[in-house]
C-alpha cells in the first residue's frame, strides 16, 4: 500500500531520507559506482584548482555528477530488472545493455570534456 502522501517540508524530509537510503544501497551494492564516486571525489578538487574560465568549472564539474547519476539510474532498472525474474529475456537483457551503454556515453561525454578544457587551457 502507497504511504499517504505528507506535504510541505515533512514531504521533503522523507524525500531526502529515501535518497540517503538509495545512496547507501548504492555504495553498499554496486562497485562501479564505489568506483565512480571515488572517482569524482578526486577529481572534484582538481575541477576547482585548475586554472580555467568558471564556465570550463562548471563543465567539468556537471559532467562528473552527469556519470554519477545515470550509474544511479543504470543501477536501478538493474536491480528492477533482476527482481522481474531470473529467467532469461530478451527485453530484460536490452534494457541493462541500453542502460550500460548511458553509463558510457557518460563517461565518454565526461572524458571528451576533460580533454578539451585541459588540453586547450594547458598545450
Amino acid at each position: 500500500m502507497k504511504p499517504e502522501n505528507n506535504h510541505g517540508i515533512k514531504r521533503v524530509l522523507r524525500a531526502t531520507g529515501f535518497s540517503m537510503k538509495g545512496l547507501k544501497a548504492a555504495w553498499i551494492h554496486e562497485a562501479a559506482f564505489r568506483q565512480e564516486l571515488m572517482l569524482a571525489i578526486i577529481m572534484l578538487p582538481i575541477a576547482l584548482i585548475v586554472d580555467v574560465t568558471t564556465i570550463e568549472k562548471l563543465l567539468l564539474i556537471f559532467t562528473l555528477f552527469i556519470v554519477l547519476i545515470v550509474e544511479l539510474l543504470n543501477s536501478a532498472i538493474e536491480a528492477v530488472v533482476d527482481r522481474i525474474g531470473d529467467e532469461i529475456h530478451t527485453l530484460s537483457g536490452q534494457a541493462k545493455d541500453i542502460a550500460s551503454a548511458a553509463v558510457f556515453m557518460s563517461l565518454a561525454l565526461c572524458g571528451i570534456t576533460w580533454t578539451v578544457v585541459l588540453v586547450s587551457r594547458y598545450l
